[in-house]
Parts: structure tokens; sequence; C-alpha cells
């Protein structure tokens, strides 16, 4: 286990614990939560090794083996699937111990080696692997393509696969789902929760908090508080503590009134649609933790729209894609991603956008928001359309010399340039005040935006986007960089919000909360989704399924064929090498036919223990093909010793 006894952990000056005590059981799946800069990270560092306690004591067992990703950007042209299997530290030991075994003339131990490779999962590695990379959302076609070719979120996707690879007794997961789609997550969900080791993870996405954790670890006034639960059981017991204080929940009655008149407005406004109704189950969520919410130190609220076009927007035959390159060739198609698509967005409506990675969500979205071009049919926009748009990469094109002050003068200067300017306040005082609302106080209107952290720059661009007054929102996104308070925050603004909102998101509380209906993108078009998330979760786990038993089902036909192809007879070779060669060889077989014995063994145990029908029809199966591969293997051994004899002569 995992103890911490009255640890005292710094960081420069700052005390971020302070006589902290706690203890992780093995195999539990920890969340570690806290505000930011309480010390998430730093306790990771302790427990990673790469920090040490300034007082107190800490334990962690020497024997354990630690799994985390690494947050350096790989550059290598290694393939993916070669990288990723890199990543399992006891197969490259095996390997290493393979060859150094194989430049002896010890027999036994070049059997041990290869008995270890074996174990180790030599034979299935490349399946293992690229099962990992296509759960994390990569297509088939890229699964040898070298890691360089790929973009930054891509390869930190393959760093995740490649902890995954590492066989460990503690697992470290830091913001593990920042660079996911929805479809990743919910497969990545699926692995975390069959995970058998102990596992601690930062992240601000409660659901996954929810699902693969069952306990939480709370960072609060430089001390550890344990509570046996996930995230949501957490919520209620720490809202339970906050209501017994009496002082602190009398100043909280404004907020939670406010909170409570928000619950009732949009449980009377929500349908009985199927969708609507997760939403009713997070707005009765919100009315009970609602001391929690009271206490959280940032909220916003959109403005209300100048006007309402209805419908905001309407498509026919619409086609979504990208033109051709610059330097392509004349007459070179544009790449189509979408089409066909004519529907029309009304004003009021809450879309939630779903589909697979790579199936045009935010080519869509793009679109819409006027940043690519359509590629057929028709877009016909409502009078007085005034679009807010947080795109993905949005916090990429925030000047980092600037300042927010200097960017929302910049704002208000190209909004005055194209005649939007619809009443709001622009004096520089007036800037300063609605950046403070979003807690840009003091001297961070003046900070360069270089320098703040990816939160901060999130908030910043929510901050530009509430300021425009758009009475349609496309979020495409918008909460990689976002702590779990401004979550909260940017939910309860989406829902009090009057205009339409469409919304890309792996985070599912933000899509249960704010949307009543969803489309789904896949297959070349866009269709309504007729479903809850529960539902499409569901479609996720099936579709990742199936990916996993092609995979299999192919490396099984190519472990057959190389088996077929070793027992052919070889001419023997006539050089001064030949004898080592075969002896290598004869000891391979020895080892893989020892271990095949010992599994057919262990299956006419199990006959003989009368099982049941269906068992007796899956074991004799299985006992026939370890009888086909102890053939192949006794073949390939002749050959082999005749070859050595061969040689010897």
């Amino acid at each position: 286990m995992i103890t911490l006894k009255n640890v005292t952990l710094r960081r420069s000056a700052k005390v971020l614990l302070e006589h902290a005590s706690v203890t992780l059981n093995p195999g539990e799946k920890v969340g570690l939560v806290g505000r930011n800069g309480a010390g998430k990270s730093s306790l990771f560092a302790l427990l990673n090794g790469n920090l040490h306690e300034d007082a107190g004591e800490y334990y962690i067992p020497t024997q354990w083996r630690m799994g985390q990703v690494s947050q350096d950007m790989p550059e290598t042209e290694q393939s993916a699937t070669e990288f990723v299997i890199e990543g399992d530290t006891v197969l490259n030991a095996a390997r290493d111990e393979v060859k150094a075994a194989e430049a002896t003339d010890d027999g036994d131990r070049m059997a041990n080696a290869y008995m270890a490779l074996y174990d180790a999962g030599e034979h299935d590695a490349p399946s293992r692997a690229q099962a990992l990379i296509l759960g994390l959302g990569f297509k088939t076609t890229e699964l040898e393509n070298p890691v360089n070719s790929f973009s930054g979120g891509w390869r930190m996707r393959l760093q995740l696969a490649r902890a995954l690879m590492c066989p460990s007794d503690l697992l470290l997961l830091d913001e593990p789902t920042n660079h996911l789609d929805l479809d990743a997550l919910v497969w990545l969900e699926a692995w975390l929760k069959r995970y058998e080791g102990t596992m601690v993870v930062i992240s601000h996405d409660r659901e996954f908090l929810d699902a693969v954790t069952n306990v939480t670890l709370h960072i609060d006034a430089g001390k550890l508080v344990r509570y046996g639960g996930n995230y949501s059981k957490f919520e209620d017991m720490r809202a339970e503590q906050m209501e017994l204080q009496q002082n602190a929940f009398a100043k909280q009655q404004d907020k939670i009134a406010h909170l409570q008149k928000f619950i009732a407005r949009f449980k009377a406004k929500a349908s009985k649609a199927k969708q609507a109704q997760s939403r009713v189950k997070a707005l009765d969520r919100m009315e009970k933790i609602a001391p929690l919410l009271a206490d959280a130190d940032f909220t916003f609220e959109f403005k209300e729209p100048a006007n309402l076009p209805n419908p905001m927007l309407s498509m026919s035959g619409v086609s979504f894609g990208y033109p051709p390159p610059a330097d392509a060739p004349d007459g070179t198609p544009p790449t189509v991603i979408v089409q066909n698509v004519s529907r029309s967005v009304l004003a009021g409506q809450r879309i939630g956008i779903l589909g697979a990675n790579g199936q045009g969500k935010s080519t869509l979205v793009k679109t819409v928001a006027r940043d690519l071009a359509a590629i057929g049919g028709e877009v016909t926009e409502g009078k007085g359309l005034n679009i807010g748009y947080f795109a993905q990469q949005e916090l990429d094109v925030l000047r980092p010399a600037d300042t927010p002050l200097e960017h929302m003068i910049r704002l208000v200067k190209e909004m005055t340039a194209e005649g939007r300017i619809a009443g709001q306040a622009t004096r520089e005082q007036d800037l300063r005040s609605f950046l403070g609302t979003f807690n840009f106080g003091g001297d961070m209107v003046k900070q360069a935006v270089g320098s703040m952290s990816g939160g901060e720059k999130a908030r910043l661009v929510l901050c530009m986007i509430v300021w425009q007054r758009p009475n349609l929102l496309l979020l495409d996104e918008p909460t990689n960089h976002l702590d779990l308070a401004t979550r909260e925050a940017l939910a309860m603004a989406l829902n009090e919000f009057e205009g339409t909102v469409m919304l890309v998101s792996h985070d599912r509380a933000l899509l249960r909360s704010v949307c009543d209906e969803f489309w789904m993108v896949s297959r070349g078009g866009v269709a309504p989704f007729d479903g809850d998330l529960d539902d499409y979760q569901r479609y996720l786990l099936d579709e990742a399924k199936r990916q996993r038993e092609a995979i299999k089902e192919a490396q099984n036909q190519l472990n057959k064929q190389q088996a077929k192809a070793s027992a052919k007879p070889a001419k023997p070779a006539a050089t001064p090498d030949a004898r080592r060669k075969w002896t290598t060889e004869i000891a391979r077989i020895d080892a893989r036919i020892a271990t095949v014995s010992a599994e057919g063994a262990a299956l006419e145990g199990k006959l003989s223990q009368n099982p049941l029908p269906h068992e007796i029809a899956e074991l004799g199966k299985r006992l026939k093909s370890v009888g086909d591969e102890l053939k192949t293997l006794e073949d390939a051994w002749l050959v082999a010793t005749e070859a050595l004899e061969s040689a010897s002569a």
C-alpha cells in the first residue's frame, strides 16, 4: 500500500501539503481532486519519485512497477505500432535477454529466455498495441504511419497508449482525457475498469471520474482528505459537511436561492423526451449540492441576444469538407467529409453533435461558423445571425505577447468595423470591469497571454465570446482546459442562455445538462440520434469491441501462416554459424512445446471435472487447437534437429 504520514511538501517557498496523512490500498482507483494550484501535480511528482517530501514519512512498495504518460512530445520515425509496443518494459527486458542468450552457447539460458519472451507476450504484442491505438481513435490505415507524421494531440494519444501498454502495479494519469474525443473517452473508461492495479487519476471530467474511481482524495488547505466513493459521492458528502457549517451556509443563501430558481425554471421547460430526462437528473444533482456550487468563486452568464432569428440557419443539400491544398495540381477535387445535409437550426435549440472520431463533427461546426466554405449545396443564415464560436484550436489563435485587455480592445475595433456593436460598453474601464467578472482582475489584465495556463486562456476566449452577445453558440470541445468549477459555471451559463447552442464535447456531464437533442455525424451524413448518451455510449463500446475482434482474428491468421512457414524444411546452412543458429532454433521450439503441452494438460484437467455442455464444446475446440500447434512444432523440431546434425557433420 501507499502511505503518507505527516508529510509536508513544498514547491519553492509555497507549502502545498502540511502534516498530511493518507493510505491508499492495492487495487484502489483514486480520483485526485482540488482547486488549481492546490498541489495535485506536485503529489504526482512525489508518487513517481521526481519530488521528495520535506518532512514526514512517505512509503510505496519498492517492487511496484509504475506506468505514467510521458509529457514529452515524441519525435521519432518509428511506426505508431512499434512506438507503443516499446512501452512494454517487461517485453523489452525479455527481448534483451534473448539477444544476450543467443550470443552464448548456453542452451538452457536460451530456452529460459524464449520462455520468458513468450510469457511477456511477444506473440501478440502487435495486436495488443494496435487495439490500444485504435481504441484511442486512430484509423487502421494509420497503424504503421511514422509517429512524426501525426499532430501534437495525436502524438499525446500515442503516449497514453504507450503508458497503457506498460505492465504496471501503479498507474498515474494526469488529465488523460484532454486530447480525446467522446468515442476514445468511452473506450478508455472501459479499459481502465478492467485494470487490476492501483490507479491515481487527475481529471476535470466528472463522469469520467465517476466511471473509473472508487476513492476520492481531496487536497484542501494543505491537507489530504480521503472519501470512500467516486466524485459524485464526494460532492454529496462534502456538501453535507458544508451544510453543517451554519455560518458559511447562511452567507450562501442568496446564491442558493438563485440556483434553485434556475433549477425550477428549467425543470418546467424540460419535455418528457428521453434526452431531456438526463438533463432533469443533472439539475436534481445541482439542487442537492447547491451549497457546494454556491461556494465556487467563479460564475458568469451570457447576455440576452439582441435578436433571435428563426430559423437561425437552414442547410439544403450541403456538403462539408476541405478544398484541395494550394500546391495541388489543377483539377484536384475537394475532400468531402459529410454530404447532402438538409437540416434547420431553430431559435432556442440545444443540439449535441455526436459521432466517432474523424466522421466530420468539427468540419460541420467550422462550416456553420464560416471558417470553411460549403463544398456544395446552400447554407441560408437568418437575418441578424451573430455567431459565437469556440474552436478546439481557439487557444492557439490568441496572441501570446498581448494581454487580456489588448485582446478586448482589438475585439471592440473589429466589431465596430463590421458594424456588429450592439450596445456594449466599450470604454477601457468598462472592458477592465468585464474582464474582472471572468477572474481577470488586478495585474492579470496586463499579463501576457503566453504566460497564462490553458484554463486561463480558455476563460479569456469565453469572456470574448460572451462580450459579443451571440445568438448562436458553436462550441467545439470548450472544456479541454477548464477545471471542474469553471465547467459548472459554463453549464449554468449555457442553460440560462436564451439563444441556440450547438455543442461538440467529450464532457458527458456538460452534454447531459445542456442538450435536449442530438445529431449523429456518421457514414458521411447527419441524422437525428434517437436515444440518449447512455445509448450512444453502448454504441461506441460495441464498435470498439468489433474492432478489437477484427484485429485479434487478423493476428491469429498471421500466427497460423508463420507456424506453417516454420514447419517447411529448410536447406541447412553451410556456414560456421550454422550450428549456433539451429541450436538456438531448437531451444526456442523446446520452450514453446513445453508451454503448449502445459496448456493442453490444463485443458484435459478441466475436461475431467465434468464441465457444463457448452463448456465441453469450448474446451474441446481449444484442445484441438493446442494439438494442431503441437504437431506443427514437432515437425519443425525434426527439421531443425536434422539441420543441426548436417551442420555438425
